[in-house]
Parts: C-alpha cells; sequence; structure tokens
C-alpha cells in the first residue's frame, strides 16, 4: 500500500524570478471593483485599460539593470483581495469612525485599516482654507470632476508593469488637495494599517499642491493586526501608488515609514512631477516586509524645480529590497539629489538601482546620485548600480557615486579609544548612517518612533551576534 505525502497536491508552480506571485490582479478583478460601486464609465474603462497594459510590459524594462528581483520567495496563490472601496467622506460625516481632535501638531489625520476608515479629522483653519482630505470613495460622491482630472490615464504614474496594475485594480484610495498659495506649517498623517494575514490590499494615493502651496505628508505604513504575526501565517500583500503633483513655487515634503511584519510583500510605486520653481523633499524608510520592491520616479518638469531625495533600509533576516529611482530632468537650471543607504544583517538583500536622465532640453542641470550599502554580516549582500543618461552637455554637474563593505572598523576603533564598548560604538556608526531620513521626518512622533524602530532593529540582532 502507497502511502500519500503530506505535501502532495500542495507544490507551488515553478516560477521564474520576475514572475508575479499572485494571479487575480486581471480584467475580472478590475470590473468588479467598478461593479461594486457602480463606478462612472471612464473609471471602468481607466482600470481596463491599466490591466491590458500592465499584461504588455515586463517588471524589469530597463536594458542597464540585470534582473535581480527574485519573487519566488512570496507566495500569494491564495489570497483574497478587497473589492469594497472605503468612502468615508470629511471630518463628523454621520456613519464614519472619525475624530473631532487632531494629535497636537497635525493639520489632518486619515487612518485607513485594511478597507475600512477609522479615522478621519482635518484642522478647522485648513478645511477653511480649502484643503481636502478624503478617500477616493468620498471624491467620486463630491467631486468626480477633479478625482478624474487627478487620475484618469494614469499620467502621473511611470509606465511600469506593477504601477499600472495598482491603477487597474485599486481598492483604497486617499486624495490630498491643498489649493494656490495655502502654506500649511502642520504636516498631513496618512496612515495604512494593513498586512492582514491571506489578504491583499491595492491602494492609490494622489497629492496635488498648487501654485505657491506648501505642505508636508507624513505616510505611515504599519501592521493592522495587535502583536506580531506568526512566521508560517499566510503571507499578505500590500501594493500601492502615491503620486504628487507640485505646482509652480510650490514645496512638498514627504516622509514614509513602512514597518511592515515578516511576511508582507510590498510593492511601492512613488512619482511626481514638479514645476517651475517647486521643489520636492522625500525622506523614506524601508524597515519591515518580507519582499520589498519600490520604485521612484521623479519628473523635474519646470525651470528651477528641484528634488532631495534620501531612502534608508535596514534589513534582516532573510529579507530581499528592491529600490529603484528614475530622476528625469526636463526644465533648465533644475536640481536633483538622491541618497539611498542600507545596512543589512543576517541574510538579508538588497538592490540599489538608479539612473538619473537628463533631456536635451535640461540645459544647466545639476544631478547627483549616491548609493551606499553596509553589510554587518557575511551572509548579507548589497548591490549598487547607479548610472546617468546625458543628452545635453550644458550641466553644472552630472555625477554619481556607490560603495558597499563592511562597518568602517577604524571608526570602531576611535569610539573604543574613547571608552564605548564595541557593541555600543557599532550601533552608534550604524545609526548615525541612517540618520539623514530620520532627521528629515516633518513630525516629531513619528521621527522618534522612527529612531526606537531603527535601534530596536538592531538590538534584534544581538543574540545571533554573540552566538556567532
Amino acid at each position: 500500500m502507497t502511502t500519500a505525502s503530506p505535501r502532495a497536491g500542495r507544490a507551488r508552480t515553478r516560477r521564474g524570478p520576475a514572475d508575479l506571485p499572485f494571479s487575480f490582479a486581471d480584467r475580472g478583478l478590475a470590473e468588479a471593483l467598478a461593479a461594486e460601486r457602480e463606478e462612472p464609465d471612464w473609471l471602468r474603462a481607466d482600470r481596463v485599460a491599466a490591466i491590458e497594459r500592465s499584461e504588455a510590459l515586463a517588471l524589469e524594462t530597463n536594458p542597464l539593470y540585470t534582473g535581480y528581483l527574485d519573487l519566488r520567495a512570496a507566495d500569494l496563490s491564495t489570497a483574497r483581495p478587497y473589492v469594497r472601496t472605503a468612502s468615508a467622506g470629511s471630518s463628523g460625516e454621520a456613519g464614519v469612525g472619525t475624530s473631532d481632535r487632531l494629535p497636537d501638531g497635525l493639520s489632518a489625520l486619515i487612518e485607513l485599516r485594511e478597507d475600512t476608515i477609522p479615522t478621519l479629522a482635518i484642522a478647522p483653519e485648513a478645511a477653511a482654507a480649502g484643503v481636502v482630505v478624503e478617500s477616493f470613495g468620498a471624491a467620486l460622491r463630491r467631486d468626480p470632476d477633479g478625482l478624474r482630472a487627478a487620475i484618469e490615464g494614469g499620467a502621473g504614474l511611470p509606465d511600469d508593469k506593477l504601477a499600472q496594475l495598482v491603477r487597474g485594480v485599486w481598492s483604497q484610495g486617499v486624495r490630498v488637495v491643498v489649493p494656490d498659495g495655502v502654506r500649511l506649517e502642520r504636516p498631513i498623517v496618512v496612515r495604512w494599517a494593513a498586512g492582514e494575514p491571506g489578504r491583499a490590499l491595492v491602494t492609490r494615493t494622489s497629492v496635488r499642491l498648487g501654485r505657491e502651496a506648501a505642505a508636508a505628508v507624513v505616510e505611515e505604513i504599519i501592521p493592522s493586526g495587535p502583536g506580531g504575526i506568526a512566521p508560517d501565517a499566510p503571507q499578505s500583500l500590500v501594493a500601492g501608488t502615491f503620486e504628487a503633483a507640485v505646482g509652480p513655487g510650490a514645496a512638498l515634503e514627504v516622509a514614509s515609514i513602512q514597518e511592515l511584519g515578516p511576511t508582507a510583500i510590498v510593492l511601492q510605486q512613488r512619482a511626481a512631477g514638479i514645476g517651475d520653481g517647486g521643489s520636492l523633499r522625500w525622506a523614506l524608510a524601508q524597515l519591515g516586509g518580507r519582499i520589498v520592491r519600490a520604485r521612484n520616479d521623479n519628473r523635474l518638469e519646470g525651470d528651477r524645480s528641484s528634488v532631495e531625495q534620501v531612502e534608508i533600509v535596514f534589513g534582516a533576516g532573510e529579507q530581499l529590497v528592491d529600490l529603484t529611482t528614475y530622476t528625469r530632468h526636463l526644465g533648465r537650471d533644475t536640481t536633483g539629489n538622491v541618497l539611498s543607504k542600507g545596512a543589512l544583517r543576517d541574510r538579508a538583500r538588497m538592490y540599489l538601482k538608479g539612473m538619473a536622465i537628463i533631456d536635451r532640453s535640461a540645459i544647466g542641470t545639476d544631478s547627483f546620485l549616491g548609493e551606499y550599502g553596509m553589510n554587518l554580516s557575511k551572509g548579507a549582500r548589497s548591490v549598487a548600480i547607479p548610472s546617468l543618461e546625458i543628452d545635453q552637455p550644458d550641466c553644472r554637474r552630472a555625477a554619481h557615486s556607490s560603495s558597499v563593505g563592511p562597518i568602517d572598523e577604524t571608526q570602531v576603533f576611535y569610539l573604543e579609544s574613547r571608552g564605548i564598548p564595541d557593541d555600543e560604538a557599532r550601533k552608534f556608526i550604524v545609526l548615525g548612517y541612517l540618520e539623514p531620513v530620520v532627521a528629515r521626518v516633518p513630525w516629531a512622533p513619528a521621527e522618534e518612533r522612527l529612531r526606537a524602530l531603527l535601534s530596536a532593529r538592531w538590538d534584534e540582532g544581538r543574540p545571533a551576534a554573540e552566538a556567532a
């Protein structure tokens, strides 16, 4: 008598490294989402067009980059996508879990927990100035023409497979609008609580600043459930876009802190267009997730526009983090500074890929791209691939830099010579190396929380280091 193996019938289909680990994101889901809320014809057509475009694209389309991304550790074959679209409108709307009191130091707060909105509040002075913070569901009801202008055709998104996929099957969305001339002194917090095992949350965030406006947005991506998630729990998918339009003379700061659990697969696409004299500052931190694939696209469309981007990674365990940044200079006298840093321990892997593109129209460009990896364990691996594409020789600067290596032992020796123990000295060096992002978070509670998370990530690695 033959006894069937307990694993029989559960073998996973063999996939290539760049094959998507899920199959639910298709035209059927796009149409189901459109039908659930009886969406207008233009949105239904936009979803279908995005799916068709996504199916035609490869996961990595840049010929300069080897296909480093390996999604084979992701298993989302049974993940169930959310279909309901939360539609909370404004603070105080009947039937919505809202808060009339904001945490100190904020202009607005919207929290989305999986497919619900438990918190939505905006300061009276911000509301009086015409600032809008709402869900896409509410925007479809209150201002469908405004939402259509912001998202139809995916004009703010790159021609990227995952970005187009999100455009086709998003279920939750946040819209932030700051009118011409409004300058907010306190930040807006957009909090995504996600990562429910076995579920897939697909989101879009649209931020638009009018002429001479100013605002700061803090995006927090946190686990939705209490406590930790068991390592053998079903994986979850958290995929989303962040689409920013910065008007002439406007100034936008964006800080994003991603701290999801160890079974989350995180796919992020951020894109921004910056007008004449506009400025954008990114401060991005990637801490959680089993696999993280993030892409940033900055388009310096206006003359004298500028972007500063700093991004950090603290990887551990078997994490794989793949970060790509494109900075395209189109206007005259534009400035771009992009800095990516990562610290890895255990068997974590990180790939930093970037390209600064200077078009023929971009006379007087000043562009710098830096990518740096610090390996804290022998099993960790970092790869840095900065590159330039220059079609305009009249530049102020076009430069890139990269390095990968262990902690500088001369720095450790210096601190030890001042009486600091070895482990503490190494911790100081690593946290100081990652400080450029922490210092740019524009809300003190989030800044301190990020410092605490980085410190805790270091402390988690001490038992393994001592055992080795």
